[in-house]
């Protein structure tokens, strides 16, 4: 008699922030789980840089794209079930952690559901990179002691804007700067409270400028088609000047700042570009036991 044929178990699926810009910002742990994969289920905004670390794997585009074409929930979710029954090691790379707004939720009960086991690798998320950007701590001693990270749009498209914490952060506003400002007056933020706007951040090509509540529109012009944060109260207060080496370190006035000391402080200080990742990611993540 032919013995019967025992299917392959399903493989595994790692989830990955790979933080929320240039790719030597991954986690060491992350670069270690990228550099396993047998497919890579990729997020729009995520650095091309990081197919250095699963150079033999392969690379799926599953990216959302704000008001353009892109990949649905579903979608997402039956590839990832899909990719699991087939492959051993699936990495689901998602742009700043998965845990901040990356509807990761929806992608571990699609995985259970299935009886496909999983694990998550945080990541930075876009409001940690733009308070390092301009540095701007989002929690203050004594003053600020609470912290409020909000998507701006609903799932309705609705804008909304809340005054529940002591340092707000703003995700997904970048096209509604001018209508932003507007709701939080309504939500009870005084017109002279200050605003700090950064877009990209964690690319090299950041920008941030300074505003407050009431002049928050004059940073729709700077910022536009830029993925950005904005950050309200006690975080967006300047702690000092941006001064960095080799730059002016000129800082905001009158509502728009010079983008100089951000955008020239994130080149910098850092390369932000491949070699910096093959130098240290891809080190740490090929010689890991």
């Amino acid at each position: 008699m032919r013995a019967a044929s025992i299917p392959a178990p399903p493989g595994r699926v790692i989830f990955v922030g790979a933080g929320p810009g240039a790719a030597d910002l991954i986690t060491v742990r992350g670069a270690r789980a990228l550099a396993s994969a047998d497919v890579v289920l990729h997020d729009a905004l995520t650095d091309p840089a990081l197919r250095e670390l699963a150079p033999g794997a392969r690379w799926i585009d599953v990216g959302k794209r704000g008001f353009c074409d892109s990949t649905g929930q579903t979608r997402i979710n039956a590839l990832l079930v899909q990719q699991a029954r087939r492959a051993q090691v699936v990495v689901r790379l998602k742009g700043g952690d998965p845990s901040v707004f990356g509807r990761l939720e929806e992608e571990l009960e699609a995985l259970a559901q299935a009886g496909i086991t999983s694990e998550v690798v945080p990541g930075v998320t876009s409001a940690l990179a733009a308070a390092a950007a301009t540095q701007r701590p989002l929690t203050r001693r004594g003053r600020g002691r609470s912290v409020s990270l909000t998507t701006a749009m609903t799932r309705a498209g609705e804008l909304q804007a809340t005054r529940t914490a002591d340092t707000e952060v703003f995700y997904m506003a970048g096209r509604q700067l001018a209508a932003l400002g507007r709701r939080l007056r309504e939500a009870g933020w005084p017109a002279h409270t200050p605003v700090a706007v950064v877009s990209r951040a964690g690319w090299p090509d950041q920008i941030g400028s300074d505003h407050t509540v009431g002049t928050l529109a004059q940073a729709a012009l700077l910022h536009s088609g830029r993925p950005t944060v904005v950050t309200v109260g006690v975080g967006a207060e300047a702690v000092a000047p941006i001064a960095t080496a080799g730059t002016a370190g000129t800082t905001a006035t009158a509502g728009i700042a010079s983008t100089a000391a951000v955008g020239q402080a994130s080149t910098a200080g850092s390369a932000l570009a491949p070699p910096g990742l093959s130098a240290v990611a891809a080190e740490a993540a090929l010689t890991a036991p």
